[in-house]
């Protein structure tokens, strides 16, 4: 298996990480917690009883000749549009597609267009859209899970040879955020006041394991990464490096192949999608 996702793939996670889960908009920050702090199970809670709901959900399998998709929250709408449920679980608990076990193969093989209306009053921010999601799988697709931890090849990110090439953030106490600009298989990705566990959450998604910290880097920094994606051809001389040599030579990190204890979501149960 490749070491990335192929450059299809990553354009599609793009997609998900511009429509606000890691590409966060100052205005979603200023009303939520770092992306990487992954809520308690009470905190959760709370949060779900806050968010907005679901009024209306309609479901149908992907048509496979249109070649449009969606992740998109606007006001009270939402379109996601050639979505499978791994998809949709791996946004809403922010975990790599690997965490999810002992489930039908369906949930990564077959696709739906969700479109609906929900009660918010403004756009939902990333918390919120993670909630709504989590309440459409409950209830549209019957999803229960629980939680435990198995060993499962992973990369650890940890400090390459010759020590880091981070700048410390010129805003420590800002919130951090990330930008992504790129054009055909090239793409940089800027961090501004990021931790490691910033970065380890919006890495891991390019990622054909799960990734973890051990940096042992406690700072915030502002840095970016500019690379190619592995599928790409090399005919451009110009072209950035791929992801796992730029990361050690822009940034002084590198990914290790290792076995980890990682927390995953074990399913119990899902249907596919009951009823309009």
């Amino acid at each position: 298996m490749n070491r990335l996702y192929s450059s299809r793939r990553c354009r599609f996670l793009l997609q998900l990480l511009v429509a606000g889960f890691a590409v966060v908009t100052a205005s979603a920050l200023a009303q939520t917690k770092p992306a990487a702090q992954q809520p308690s199970d009470a905190q959760s809670t709370v949060a779900a009883e806050a968010a907005p709901s679901i009024e209306v959900a309609v479901i149908k399998p992907h048509d496979p000749n249109s070649y449009h998709n969606s992740f998109s929250f606007r006001g009270d709408r939402f379109s996601l549009d050639d979505q499978t449920v791994s998809r949709l679980i791996v946004f809403a608990w922010a975990i790599n597609q690997n965490q999810i076990v002992d489930a039908p193969n369906w949930i990564r093989d077959e696709h739906y267009d969700m479109d609906g209306k929900t009660s918010a009053e403004a756009d939902p921010t990333v918390p919120e859209q993670q909630q709504l999601i989590r309440k459409l799988l409950a209830d549209r697709f019957g999803l229960r899970f629980h939680r435990e931890k198995r060993e499962l090849a992973a990369y650890a990110l940890v400090v390459a040879k010759g020590g880091p090439k981070l700048v410390p953030a010129a805003h420590p106490n800002a919130q951090p955020g990330q930008h992504n600009e790129g054009h055909g298989t090239q793409t940089t990705r800027s961090f501004t006041s990021a931790a490691m566990s910033d970065f380890v959450l919006t890495m891991q998604f390019f990622l054909d394991r799960p990734l973890v910290d051990q940096t042992g880097l406690n700072g915030r920094y502002d840095f970016e990464l500019t690379y190619t994606y592995a599928d790409a051809s090399n005919s451009d001389p110009d072209a950035p490096p791929p992801l796992f040599t730029a990361l050690q030579e822009q940034l002084g990190l590198r990914f290790q192949p290792t076995k980890a204890l990682t927390e995953v979501l074990a399913v119990d149960h899902v249907d596919r999608p009951s009823p309009n």
